[in-house]
């Protein structure tokens, strides 16, 4: 209190606090520079990363179609400060950040199990927590098997792609 108070007074004025600035963290994610071959997916990823776009990735078994998926993140463009906010706000409020990582520096890449419930995607509970979808914002979220997806998940997916966010609406709160 004396310290305020003497920085108040203008008697002996505080040091602002250090900002903090996100360290240079390496993380080894999967590189789309190590994809070798698979022109026309890889130019069909590209484009789909260069707009914005979704993608439906289809082919034999073992073609490389997850693979490419993975490594989708890495062509992206760098998260901006108001994006890495955004998607950090919604780490948090979903209990996913710590004190060792309190703000996201890459895109997020989300892969659920195609067992998951539609709740589990949209987000919800009693208390209202992000789902799937929101987890992925600004960043990938990969549908692998895409048929083995319950009918009910894949039409919750249907009004966030269209309307670009997410409403869950509980008892509790929105």
């Amino acid at each position: 209190v004396r310290e305020l108070t003497a920085h108040f007074t203008g008697e002996q004025p505080m040091e602002p606090a250090p900002r903090w600035e996100p360290e240079a963290e390496r993380q080894f994610l999967p590189d789309f520079a190590d994809v070798k071959g698979q022109e026309n997916a890889q130019r069909a990823l590209e484009i789909a990363a260069a707009g914005g776009h979704n993608i439906l990735l289809i082919g034999s078994p073992g073609a490389g179609k997850s693979m490419l998926a993975r490594r989708l993140p890495s062509i992206l463009p760098d998260m901006t400060r108001k994006e890495a906010l955004e998607a950090t706000e919604i780490w948090s409020v979903a209990g996913l950040t710590d004190s060792s990582h309190p703000m996201l520096l890459h895109r997020p890449f989300r892969a659920p199990h195609h067992t998951l419930s539609a709740s589990a995607m949209t987000g919800g509970g009693q208390t209202p927590k992000p789902g799937e979808i929101s987890l992925a914002h600004h960043g990938v979220l990969f549908l692998d098997e895409l048929p083995e997806f319950h009918r009910d998940v894949l039409e919750v997916l249907r009004a966030p792609i269209e309307d670009g966010e997410v409403t869950i609406t509980r008892a509790a709160g929105s």
